[in-house]
């Protein structure tokens, strides 16, 4: 039976083979962009500003989540135990102390961001604080840094920057549909009819590609931050080692079904669950950014037995 150390090394191999899928789908995006409008331009603008963008991310990512969030600094002598928890984890850990956060949220739910472990941050909701228990809460914080210390956080920067330009590129195509004198390129006059029936087909194909690549890009995302929430629930109890702590911690969080007043879809997949609250869709767990927490749980508790 699969434990929660099975999904060690086979998570970040697949996480890996979806960041390379995802790539060919911006490559891929610019050159229908290109062909569409008979334009090469498109793809080194493409490739320009994906380049500035991921610069821009790895700098600024932290300060943007943390706004984003309405968080605020904690300091060691309003919460104590938070900051005590989080200095020992990481010293256990072997990564320097990151900065602390908190919400003002009753609902449960953590995170970690920042662009290295150098200028890493950990933040907690004021409700999972209300919540939880010691040992509970010394899962939940094991889980932060181990994404920390997994190199989740830059990653997962990465992956919204490329979801975000590929929805821009994709958003700018359709705009440009609305105008047909902008494209010179296939079906124009001067080519024969070879030509343009040539043309219109591979404009075809990019026009389809387009259209879709915003949903494959999205599913791409969902499928790396579930394989890494995972990984992050083997660190994580690695590093307590006391699994049933994170497991109790999680029963706790999906009892409570309320969403989170700064919940962001932008933000949603760094949380350590959903800050939408419980999905009532039937077919929600395709697009949801996290894994069921049962199933988590149950791993968890495997490894006890």
């Amino acid at each position: 039976m699969a434990t929660v150390y099975t999904y060690q090394s086979s998570n970040v191999a697949r996480t890996y083979l979806l960041m390379a899928l995802f790539l060919a789908v911006i490559v891929g995006l610019g050159y229908s962009v290109a062909l569409y409008y008979n334009s090469p331009g498109f793809v080194y603008v493409a490739i320009v500003f994906s380049v500035f963008m991921n610069i821009a991310s790895y700098w600024w990512s932290d300060k943007i989540v943390l706004s984003i969030s309405k968080a605020r600094p904690a300091s060691r002598q309003e919460f104590f135990d938070l900051y005590t928890v989080t200095e020992n984890l990481s010293i256990a850990a072997g990564l320097p102390m990151p900065k602390v956060y908190v919400i003002d949220d009753p609902a449960p739910n953590a995170f970690a961001t920042g662009r290295d472990k150098n200028h890493a941050v950990v933040c907690v909701t004021t409700g999972l604080l209300q919540k939880m228990e010691r040992p509970e809460l010394e899962g939940v914080i094991a889980h932060e840094l181990s994404h920390i210390g997994n190199r989740d956080i830059l990653l997962m920067s990465v992956v919204v920057v490329l979801v975000g330009f590929v929805s821009i590129i994709s958003n700018v195509f359709t705009r440009g549909m609305m105008f047909p004198g902008l494209r010179q390129g296939y079906g124009g006059q001067g080519r024969s009819n070879s030509d343009r029936e040539g043309g219109n087909a591979l404009a075809i194909i990019g026009l389809i590609f387009i259209i879709l690549s915003p949903i494959v890009a999205t599913l791409i995302k969902l499928a790396i931050s579930r394989r890494r929430e995972y990984l992050a629930d083997a660190s994580g109890a690695l590093l307590t080692r006391y699994p049933e702590g994170l497991a109790r911690a999680l029963e706790k969080i999906s009892q409570y079904s309320m969403p989170m007043k700064a919940a962001n879809t932008a933000t949603a997949h760094l949380f350590i669950s959903n800050p939408f609250g419980k999905s009532k869709a039937s077919i929600s767990n395709l697009f949801n950014t996290h894994p069921p927490i049962a199933e988590r749980i149950k791993i968890l508790r495997n490894m006890e037995s």
